[in-house]
């Protein structure tokens, strides 16, 4: 079985382990997608192989017919907008992801970016660094109201986080598992007023068609002018320049974002002042890789033997 594995350096050195128990199952070839990877190149990895395995390089319907004998495409993780899995469908080919392994991981980033862009700890580390000893004011997140776009694993690590700085929870999404809510104190609510009175907004939702750019211009104005926006999930969920604008101008006061529309990403918003920004390191921790090598390594050597594979999206 020829297998693909298309993850970030630091990823396979922090589960050795997962590498060596994936090659007993096949002939893996491991692709550094670091800084990316051109779509010609990846047509040619992919002209051998049976099984992808992709973290967030982009599987569509050319890489797809790229490759005559893949069988299977797997996520290494939970949302799997980069692959086009209704076309993978028409080719019966099975596409898996592994939800939930990373959600401790997102939600503990989306916590320390909320209190990094309150603090503005980034531009004080820096600027303390190059020997300016300057106070600035920050605001503390102790009991501010937070509002949740997106109420699945992630969004609901992030509620149970959140209740320890006594934080007021409200929650938007299609996804409403109301046990889950009461017993974290969390409140359904729709978009509007979520926007309109959180003091923290933070995106954990699926990218779909029908959200693309789900904050824009318009949703951003509905925003308090001393709110913080957090996304954790997609970039393509935000329009990035109307977000660029808001924050120059004041309409609020800060973002951490974790995921670009393009990555790696050049946006002018990585040089904002009251921006905290990280390269996509959401499921970077070395307990999340494991949790989802784990469930990566299942369904290879189920599809090896032939039995049904796990969280097929399919």
């Amino acid at each position: 079985m020829n297998i693909l594995l298309m993850v970030r350096t630091p990823f396979i050195e922090a589960v050795p382990d997962f590498v060596e128990k994936l090659k007993r199952l096949g002939n893996v070839t491991i692709l550094d997608t670091d800084n990316g990877i051109e779509k010609e190149k990846l047509k040619q990895a992919v002209r051998e192989v049976e099984v992808i395995i992709t973290a967030v390089v982009q599987i569509d319907k050319e890489i797809i017919d790229a490759a005559p004998n893949l069988k299977y495409i797997m996520k290494f993780g939970a949302g799997y907008d980069n692959i086009d899995f209704k076309y993978a469908r028409e080719k019966g080919i099975p596409v898996t992801n592994t939800p939930g392994q990373n959600a401790d991981a997102v939600a503990d980033l989306a916590i320390g970016l909320m209190l990094a862009t309150a603090r503005n700890i980034p531009a004080k580390n820096e600027e303390l660094r190059n020997g300016d000893w300057e106070l600035s004011m920050g605001i503390e997140i102790f009991q501010k109201k937070l509002g949740i776009i997106g109420f699945g694993a992630i969004g609901q690590a992030i509620a149970l986080r959140a209740t320890g700085f006594q934080m007021e929870v409200v929650a938007y999404g299609t996804f409403q598992d109301q046990t889950i809510a009461d017993r974290l104190n969390v409140k359904f609510v729709d978009l509007n007023k979520l926007l309109n009175e959180s003091d923290i907004v933070v995106v954990t939702t699926t990218l779909r068609e029908d959200n693309y750019q789900l904050i824009n211009a318009k949703t951003l104005n509905e925003m308090k002018e001393d709110a913080l926006f957090i996304n954790v999930s997609r970039g393509a969920l935000v329009d990035e320049d109307a977000l660029y604008e808001a924050l120059t101008n004041g309409k609020i006061k800060g973002a951490g974002l974790d995921v670009f529309v393009e990555e790696p990403s050049n946006h002018p918003l990585l040089r904002l002042p009251n921006t905290t920004v990280t390269p996509h390191i959401g499921a970077a921790t070395n307990e999340a890789i494991e949790r989802t090598g784990s469930v990566a390594l299942e369904n290879v050597q189920r599809l090896k033997n032939d039995h049904p594979l796990l969280h097929v999206v399919n």
